[in-house]
């Protein structure tokens, strides 16, 4: 199981931080994926890392101002978001890889969602 949280309202050029807190498993040997969710939109791969290897994989988006990171003694991972933007505004979701790495960032290759954390970036 997978849990979210951090989210919530900042201005545009603010920073927030997202945890994924892991339950049930643990994070090092998979690959844990963040997306996020317009309405009306297709869920958009954000990030991704392997927290095998540490490697890590980014949007076009959100590449330069987003940082994905593990912290397997914590079982957490963490989505760090700077000059955050107002298009930047979604849920936001984390999702275990059905592959175990980061080959993919597409929604259908992830399973065991968390139930989501709101941002939004508005002045």
């Amino acid at each position: 199981r997978l849990v979210e949280s951090g989210g919530g309202l900042v201005q545009p050029g603010g920073s927030l931080r997202l945890s994924c807190v892991a339950s049930g498993f643990t994070i090092d040997t998979y690959a844990i994926g963040w997306f996020r969710r317009v309405p009306g939109k297709a869920r958009e791969g954000v990030s991704c890392i392997s927290n095998r290897d540490g490697r890590t994989k980014y949007g076009d988006s959100v590449k330069g101002r987003f940082t994905i990171s593990g912290d397997n003694a914590k079982n957490t991972v963490y989505l760090q978001m700077n000059s955050l933007k107002p298009e930047d505004t979604a849920v936001y979701y984390c999702a275990t890889s059905l592959y175990g790495d980061c080959r993919t960032t597409m929604a259908a290759d992830f399973g065991s969602w968390g139930q989501g954390t709101q941002v939004t970036v508005s002045s």
